[in-house]
């Protein structure tokens, strides 16, 4: 809802209008769309406020300045990573810390070892191949731009050809606002919610939109329509697909599967090196059998200290194991809440000639997540960053 508010009320076209005039387009443009989304989740800790928040702004502009679809939807869902392995008030950065009886900004501050390399990659390769030309061949599959059909066409060139109007820049405030929110604890869910009250009276004080654009009542299907309804209609497929994604997983967790996955690799913990390689395994089977990183971390958590601490790996070293694999299948599998979320917000691209995404597409184009995962696996097999305790 607070997507398609945002971009009828013309902050879109604003924003591309400045874009132009400071020639930030193609893979620069992807390459920012991804610092803004790393500098937002970095703030905020919430990798879904990230995406829901920032994509239905910084995804629909691509059309116009020659963005590639699936790589841009992949450096917003990268950007929103970032934020979740490095962000000290980070749900993950919390319960690993947590688990292993380490401190959070110890824990952060090695991280970076992993997280420096892989965010400075994942730029160049967006700054690189973030544009449309650069994907033509499809670099991506699912990634061929769609080509502007003529009303979304006339719509976007007339908005960047003339000086981008200032009063839809007012709506900057809303995304404002519920970051504001965020950052003081409020839930996502009552941000998001005090975001939709705000965007609509702004809107109609300025006079960006008026009450029969956002409610009223069609007579001739006997229904509600407008953009609070058209809003709601978008979420309405990954919202079922979540709710039955939770089903499986709780019926897994509910089979012990899970509990002889962990136990399974606790009997086979010998040394350091296959100790790390146990915890990072043992973390990728929950997070895939759960889809839930913070409940895989809660459910490997004592054997990564337990089988860590046996062996002397520090608390840091083992917080980090369980944190960098946390971020990295849920930001790159189809399957997973953050890549279907991110699919999802590509929908307010349609009435600016940027077609929908899918998930898959948009993981796949997730710099961030595999350099994270090249970054694991060569700490792992290397000893990189490795801390012993006496």
């Amino acid at each position: 809802v607070l997507g398609n508010l945002l971009g009828a009320s013309g902050l879109i076209t604003s924003l591309v209008g400045i874009a132009k005039g400071a020639h930030l387009e193609g893979g620069a443009y992807t390459a920012a769309a991804f610092a803004v989304g790393a500098l937002m989740s970095t703030s905020t800790g919430t990798s879904l406020g990230t995406i829901l928040i920032a994509g239905p702004v910084l995804y629909p502009a691509g059309g116009a300045l020659g963005a590639d679809p699936a790589m841009l939807a992949g450096a917003i869902l990268a950007g929103a990573t970032f934020g979740d392995s490095i962000s000290p008030v980070s749900d993950t950065t919390i319960a690993s810390s947590s688990t292993q009886d380490a401190d959070i900004g110890g824990t952060v501050r090695r991280r970076m070892l992993y997280a420096v390399p892989a965010g400075v990659t994942a730029f160049v390769v967006f700054l690189v191949w973030g544009g449309a030309a650069a994907c033509a061949a499809n670099c991506v599959a699912g990634a061929t731009p769609t080509p502007l059909g003529a009303a979304s066409a006339t719509h976007i060139e007339g908005a960047v050809d003339a000086a981008p109007r200032l009063l839809p820049l007012s709506m900057l405030l809303v995304p404002a606002f519920v970051i504001v929110l965020l950052l003081n604890k409020r839930h996502m869910l009552e941000g998001l919610l005090a975001g939709v009250v705000l965007a609509c009276l702004l809107a109609l004080m300025t006079g960006l939109l008026t009450p029969h654009q956002l409610f009223y009542i069609d007579a001739t299907r006997f229904g509600a329509r407008g953009l609070i309804v058209e809003g709601m209609e978008r979420g309405v497929g990954a919202s079922v697909f979540t709710i039955l994604l939770m089903g499986l997983a709780a019926t897994l967790e509910a089979s012990g599967m899970l509990g002889r996955v962990v136990a399974f690799a606790q009997a086979r913990t010998r040394s350091q090196r296959g100790a790390e390689w146990w915890i990072v395994g043992a973390m990728s089977a929950a997070v895939l059998l759960t889809t839930h990183s913070v409940v895989a971390i809660l459910t490997v958590g004592r054997f990564a200290k337990d089988a860590g601490s046996r062996v002397g790996l520090s608390p840091y070293r083992r917080a980090n194991l369980l944190d960098v694999t946390a971020c990295t299948w849920p930001f790159l599998l189809p399957f997973f809440i953050p890549t279907i979320l991110a699919a999802s917000v590509t929908a307010s691209g349609a009435g600016f000639g940027m077609p929908r995404v899918s998930a898959l597409s948009a993981g796949l184009a997730n710099a961030y997540s595999w350099g994270l995962l090249v970054m694991l696996l060569w700490a792992v097999a290397s000893g990189m960053g490795r801390e012993t305790t006496t």
